[in-house]
């Protein structure tokens, strides 16, 4: 986990099975993040989720690469729903 816009350089050092990133970040806006994960061919191919307070911004979210998306509040259900079908993929 991470607070900021050093999330990448985790990515890159740590592989995760899943990225989990608010739109909203001290230091950099996940959708950036997102856009350098999948234009790294390490990291591409890791499944990324966005989430935000605003439903308005989940098509700049799905152009930034992402693979799934949730508008806060949400159903932590609905969280764990979406984890396991990316990762079953």
């Amino acid at each position: 986990t991470t607070s900021n816009g050093a999330t990448f350089s985790e990515v890159k050092k740590n592989n995760p099975d899943l990225v989990l990133l608010d739109i909203w970040m001290s230091g950099e806006d996940g959708r950036e993040i997102c856009r350098k994960i999948k234009a790294t061919k390490q990291t591409k191919a890791i499944p990324v989720i966005i989430i935000s307070a605003s439903k308005d911004i989940e098509r700049s979210a799905f152009d930034s690469g992402a693979d799934g998306f949730l508008e806060k509040p949400f159903e932590m259900n609905e969280l764990l729903d979406k984890i396991k079908s990316l990762l079953a993929t």
